[in-house]
């Protein structure tokens, strides 16, 4: 088979366990990937910092893929930014607050900002976005670059989100539920598979060079860009149905599992 020269994994729910924990193996596992050039890059729907958090020691070493493919960092050299229009921000966020129990977090370079006084939610969103700060209002301009705006439910985002805010399609923006309780709103053709093959290009790495992980829809245009792509076993079916390969579950550390598989065997 062709040599691998990119290894991507999506973070929760998949290159994390359900504490939130990275493998105690990814330390050596990493040092032999380096040692055969092979690159490292975790790709999430988190803000940047959200990630570089997991990966402070080696930051400088890998490529980030961040915001669901809105914000793309190599070796801490910028290779995307994307931004969107602030009217979009205004009309999407207007709509939110009509949706009973729907929260919105405004995701931007500098911040992740949001408005509630639901000191529970803010509780459990900023493990997520580590970096962030309240305004009164969503719908006022920042001095931020913003990337996307996640939104929240607790009852499920699939029946409870994606019907109030698919129009939004319509406007030339992406609409995807990126987890059980989360939805991301982006412009159009921002993805994770937009991003990754915006740095495969970058690093000359082809599709056949690369093996990708993940474990929800709005890892699906990544698992297309790879032609080793896996789903864990604990992924949405849809994305069971994408991928070529099927991984242990994250709880076992599938990500880690694969690649040492790979690493001993040099082959898939």
């Amino acid at each position: 088979m062709t040599d691998i020269k990119l290894i991507v994994t999506d973070m929760d729910g998949t290159f994390l366990n359900s504490n939130y924990e990275i493998s105690p193996e990814f330390p050596k596992v990493f040092e032999e990937l380096k040692k055969r050039n092979i690159k490292f890059v975790p790709a999430s729907g988190r803000q940047m910092a959200g990630i570089t958090k997991y990966f402070q020691n080696i930051e400088h070493e890998i490529g980030f893929i961040a915001e669901n493919g809105g914000y793309v960092v190599y070796q801490n050299e910028e290779i995307l930014a994307d931004k969107m229009q602030h009217q979009h921000i205004v009309e999407i966020i207007k709509t939110v607050r009509e949706i009973s129990g729907a929260r919105a977090v405004l995701s931007a370079k500098k911040y992740a900002y949001y408005e509630t006084e639901d000191q529970n939610f803010v509780d459990f969103f900023t493990k997520y976005y580590i970096k962030n700060k309240k305004i009164n209002d969503l719908t006022e301009m920042i001095d931020d670059t913003a990337f996307k705006i996640a939104i929240y439910h607790p009852e499920g985002s699939e029946k409870n989100l994606y019907p109030f805010l698919k129009h939004f399609e319509e406007f030339g923006l992406e609409v995807v539920v990126s987890g059980e309780f989360w939805m991301d709103i982006m412009n159009k053709n921002i993805n994770k598979g937009k991003a990754l093959g915006i740095l495969q290009n970058e690093l000359q790495i082809t599709p056949d060079q690369t093996i990708v992980f993940g474990d929800y829809m709005n890892d699906i245009e990544m698992l297309q860009n790879a032609k080793y792509s896996f789903a864990m076993q604990n992924a949405h079916p849809s994305v069971k149905e994408k991928a070529n390969f099927l991984a242990p579950s994250n709880n076992d550390f599938g990500v880690i599992e694969i690649i040492k598989e790979y690493l001993q065997k040099n082959q898939l």
